[in-house]
């Protein structure tokens, strides 16, 4: 198997505000689509990477719906769609990621081979580490790598998590609600079900350490990554951050929920969406319609549901003269709670 380096140079990339910052999560991925497709001489690639705080959800993934988006910006956390399928991980630079290229169409086979020789990497340093039947790897019954997998043009790609260490309160809180309770019980539930290798190995090595380790012992030759392949990387890489594809392979969905408003009356709300716009709506209760309740809802369908859009569809609409005591802020946050 063949070590892909990016040479030490290149490690690192010029931030928007000029600073020189690790690459972000997009640039690997898109390193592994580079290896995949320009790099077809190597039949088997190997390379391991650490990222500053981010989440990777699957490319079926309704965003929405896995990432605690508020609380990703608030602390900084990146945020990026992938091409594989499965969940959502969160990523930071005590854990280690590791990505896989090979050749062939035997996809299902091309996962199981990664996996076993992971799990003999581990075993290697006295870690009784297993397979399970869910993509993961465990130790003691716990998980502590979780991995996916996609077929491109003849090659395959298998890319996971290693668990070396991790800020456990960002990881719980980046894909749950932020509610303080939420997140404590939610740490606790976690770390019932993943464990860390720091556990097993801190006594060995450091997770740079156990980094350099695990590419020695896949693999027994290196390609070192030249300033033109950085640049098709980074061009492929641009593909990651295109609003379309983050958004693009979200489904329509249905959201509905019910609230009561003190002295107007009980909502129960429907909506149809797709990347966040209104495509339908629907709203019913016990609250009084004084005035075209049909054409205010229709007024919202093509806006985006954030408090700014939506007032801006209602334009001059006095949303009280439709329903008795409701305002137009208190209509707003209905719809965006």
């Amino acid at each position: 198997m063949i070590h892909i380096v990016i040479p030490q140079s290149h490690r690192l990339a010029t931030s928007p505000d000029g600073e020189k910052r690790p690459r972000r999560l997009s640039f690997y991925l898109a390193m592994e689509e580079f290896v995949a497709k320009s790099l077809r001489g190597l039949d088997e690639c190997f390379f391991a990477w650490q990222v500053e705080p981010t989440v990777i959800f699957g490319r079926n993934q309704l965003i929405e719906n896995e990432v605690n988006i508020d609380f990703c910006k608030k602390r900084g956390i990146d945020m990026i769609r992938r091409k594989s399928g499965g969940g959502c991980v969160y990523a930071d630079m005590n854990n280690i990621m590791f990505s896989y290229v090979n050749s062939g169409d035997r996809v299902v086979f091309t996962f199981e081979h990664y996996i076993d020789i992971t799990v003999k990497m581990l075993r290697s340093l006295g870690v009784d580490a297993q397979s399970s039947s869910r993509n993961d790897i465990m130790i003691e019954g716990r998980k502590v790598s979780g991995n996916a997998f996609y077929h491109t043009s003849g090659r395959n790609i298998v890319h996971g998590t290693m668990l070396y260490d991790t800020d456990m309160e960002n990881m719980v809180s980046a894909i749950t609600p932020s509610n303080e309770k939420l997140v404590s019980k939610g740490i606790e539930s976690v770390r019932q079900h993943i464990c860390l290798l720091k556990d097993y190995i801190g006594n060995k090595m450091s997770v740079d350490q156990f980094r350099d380790y695990a590419c020695n012992y896949m693999c027994d030759s290196q390609y070192v990554l030249t300033s033109g392949d950085i640049a098709e990387i980074e061009e492929i890489q641009k593909s990651y951050h295109d609003e379309n594809y983050i958004l693009g392979h979200n489904p329509e969905y249905k959201l509905a929920f019910h609230k009561r408003i003190d002295k107007v009356g009980e909502f129960y709300v429907s909506m149809d969406l797709k990347n966040d716009v209104i495509r339908r709506i629907n709203m019913m209760g016990d609250f009084f319609v004084t005035g075209d309740l049909n054409e205010m809802l229709d007024r919202l369908r093509g806006a985006r549901r954030r408090p700014q859009d939506l007032g801006e569809a209602l334009g001059g609409v006095d949303v009280s003269q439709i329903v008795m005591g409701l305002t137009n802020d208190a209509f707003v946050d209905l719809l965006t709670q």
